[in-house]
C-alpha cells in the first residue's frame, strides 16, 4: 500500500499535463479553405456573395466591397459588383447591401493550374476591413 501512495502525486501531474496539452493543441488549429475552380478562355463565372452584417442582420457597410489579386495567373480579372444578398449562413432572411464576386477568364492560350490569392476589403463606419481567400484556379484554352 505504502508504493502506490508514492504514485498518486505522478499520475495526477500526468493527467493534469494531458489536459492542459490537449486545450492548447486545439486551441492552435488554423484552418484555411481553399476553393476549387476551372474557367475556359472567356468565360466568367460568379464566385460568392460578400457582405459584413451585425448580429442583428445589418449592412455594415458603406461601400460596395472591394477586391485586389494579390497573387494570381495573367489573363484573369475577378471584380466585385454591387448586390443585394441575402446571408442566409447567419440565418438572416432579408436581403442586405454587399456584392457579388465574379472571376473572368480573358486570353487563356495554354492550359494551367495555380493558386490565386485574393484580398477583399470591406469599408464600414468603423474603419476599413480585410480577409483573403485562396482559390486553385484551373485554366483551358
Amino acid at each position: 500500500m505504502h508504493g502506490w501512495l508514492k504514485q498518486v502525486p505522478t499520475l495526477a501531474v500526468l493527467c493534469l499535463a494531458c489536459c492542459l496539452g490537449g486545450s492548447v493543441a486545439t486551441a492552435q488549429t488554423i484552418q484555411m479553405s481553399v476553393r476549387n475552380i476551372a474557367l475556359k478562355n472567356g468565360e466568367t463565372m460568379e464566385f460568392g456573395e460578400f457582405y459584413l452584417i451585425s448580429t442583428e442582420c445589418r449592412s455594415l457597410l458603406t461601400a460596395t466591397p472591394e477586391v485586389e489579386v494579390m497573387d494570381g495567373p495573367q489573363g484573369v480579372e475577378v471584380t466585385i459588383k454591387q448586390a443585394m444578398v441575402v446571408p442566409r449562413f447567419y440565418g438572416c432572411a432579408k436581403p442586405v447591401t454587399g456584392g457579388k464576386m465574379m472571376i473572368t477568364a480573358k486570353d487563356v492560350e495554354d492550359y494551367s493550374h495555380s493558386r490565386m490569392v485574393l484580398r477583399i476589403k470591406y469599408k464600414t463606419r468603423s474603419g476599413e476591413r480585410q480577409q483573403s481567400q485562396h482559390i486553385n484556379l484551373t485554366l483551358f484554352p
